[in-house]
């Protein structure tokens, strides 16, 4: 299983100086990929931290590809409501050629209501419009002349100029819904969890994944299943008995990793920016680097 790590995306951590500290440090010592996150905005006077001052994905990923030279740079998610196809297919075009074929893209629909009203998408049909979507991508990304009929998208004969580095350009998709899965496995490179996702039953939505492609008749042994691996450290024994998974030292949360890869997953990446006291509003952003940067070295591919 190939090992990741976030760099700061939300919170008082989450500065242009920090992120390129921690993605410099996790090339150094080789781990496969750095990731970010998407929240555009919050509903006001909500008491949930989460997501606050979360910075652009994909502009971050640029400004870290300027910054490393060898490692991935992959978000999860980017929510496809949000954009004109058009729009994402060249900014994700531009970025992977800016990395030097570097892109991972997880792709996702979104949840939030109030982020969908403020970016004027609706929220109805998104499934359906997703599929339309990733037909779209393909078909700008190809490097010719592409147009598009459908019942959301419909463009004349057009060329999308430069294409992606990568051919085709990796695309992840989330959700946890049953449509979701099984429309990863018909129509994406793999599937990328969320946050929210339990890490003991990974292995039931990697097999609805598979089960999906194999259906469309596509290989499922070529699919990548990346596991968002919200871990909070904590010392030895917090917890007791009922210690949740991915929580605890960094003995401890190794030991659920390697669980996660005996569930199928090729991918994780140890994400911090789920901890409260790494992100929350008390957080000081200097103890959350020091806490960041030793962990980069216990979770370190070995």
């Amino acid at each position: 299983m190939l090992i990741g790590f976030a760099v700061p995306g939300s919170g008082g951590w989450a500065t242009p100086e920090n992120q390129a500290a921690v993605a410099r440090r996790a090339e150094e010592l080789g781990y496969h990929a750095v990731w970010t996150l998407q929240r555009v905005l919050n509903p006001a006077g909500s008491d949930d931290r989460t997501y606050r001052g979360v910075p652009d994905p994909l502009v971050t990923l640029a400004y870290l590809a300027g910054r490393t030279e060898r490692i991935r740079l992959g978000v999860a998610v980017v929510n496809l409501p949000f954009y004109a196809p058009a729009v994402l297919a060249k900014q994700a075009a531009t970025l992977d050629r800016v990395s030097g074929g570097r892109l991972d893209l997880g792709l996702g629909l979104g949840w939030m209501p109030e982020e969908f009203a403020a970016a004027g998408a609706p929220m109805e049909r998104r499934g359906a419009r997703a599929e339309e979507f990733l037909a779209v991508l393909r078909a700008l990304w190809s490097g010719g002349a592409a147009e598009f009929h459908g019942e959301f998208y419909d463009f004349p004969p057009v060329v999308m100029e430069p294409p992606p580095v990568q051919s085709p350009l990796p695309v992840l998709l989330g959700g946890a819904s049953e449509g979701a899965l099984r429309r990863a496995g018909r129509l994406a490179g793999g599937w990328v969890s969320s946050s929210r996702a339990d890490p003991t039953a990974i292995g039931r939505s990697i097999g609805v994944v598979r089960e999906a492609a194999e259906r469309a008749g596509r290989d499922a042994s070529a699919l990548r299943f990346a596991c968002r691996a919200a871990v909070r450290i904590r010392p030895a024994g917090a917890g007791g008995a009922e210690r949740r998974p991915l929580t605890g030292s960094f003995e401890q949360i190794r030991g659920d990793l390697d669980a996660l890869a005996g569930q199928g997953v090729t991918e994780a990446f140890v994400d911090l920016n789920f901890d409260r006291e790494i992100t929350g509003p008390d957080a000081d952003p200097d103890a959350s680097m020091d806490r960041a940067m030793a962990a980069l070295d216990a979770f370190a591919p070995r």
